[in-house]
């Protein structure tokens, strides 16, 4: 049976962190990972404005789906993105029945607020530098932790780790590894300082 993964897309969120998980998961499915992505706006647009301006659509509206199938969120970052994430009350209780369930929370940046708002973030996360203020716990200065059934990353540059770690997670092996090659991200060690 398909892995059910819920991706709730607001407008202001960051280009490279929806864009990569977008990208990397519908790789994998083509790569043969039993995966059926719900690409749904929060809002009744299908149309997503990201931080940079750029439009990106949605396939459906996040009102249109039926939450009780879902076995997996992942929520980009973005400040803007993940205000409106966090003020949308279906997205807080997705996390919250999914955490009740221990099924995937993953969130990239400074959604780990979001994920913190709905009560389930772990006492060890990480997110994007002084997204941590207010929250409890122990932010972590690393691209990903995982601890449960929470998987959280530090942000732009971490997007591809981000991902990763949620195919590793879900037991993707064959994909994430056959895409880490396909990709040359273990061919060249690119250090961009």
């Amino acid at each position: 049976m398909a892995t059910n993964i819920l991706i709730p897309m607001a407008n202001s969120a960051e280009d490279i962190e929806l864009i990569t998980i977008l990208d990397i998961l519908r790789r994998a499915k083509k790569l043969g990972a039993d995966i059926n992505l719900i690409c749904a706006s929060i809002t009744k647009s299908l149309d997503i404005t990201l931080d940079t301006g750029i439009i990106i659509k949605a396939e459906t509206i996040l009102d249109e789906v039926d939450l009780n199938n879902i076995d997996a969120i992942i929520l980009h970052g973005g400040i803007g993105g993940m205000m409106n994430l966090k003020s949308n009350a279906k997205v807080i209780k997705t996390i919250q029945k999914l955490n009740q369930e221990k099924k995937l929370i993953a969130g990239i940046c400074s959604s780990s607020t979001v994920i913190y708002e709905a009560g389930a973030l772990s006492d060890e996360y990480t997110c994007y530098p002084n997204c941590d203020v207010g929250l409890s716990g122990t932010r972590l200065d690393e691209p990903v932790v995982v601890r449960d059934n929470i998987i959280t990353s530090a942000g732009p540059a971490t997007a591809f780790h981000f991902v990763f770690a949620v195919l590793k997670y879900l037991g993707y092996q064959d994909q994430h590894d056959g895409l880490i090659e396909a990709m040359l991200l273990n061919k060249y060690d690119l250090n961009l300082c």
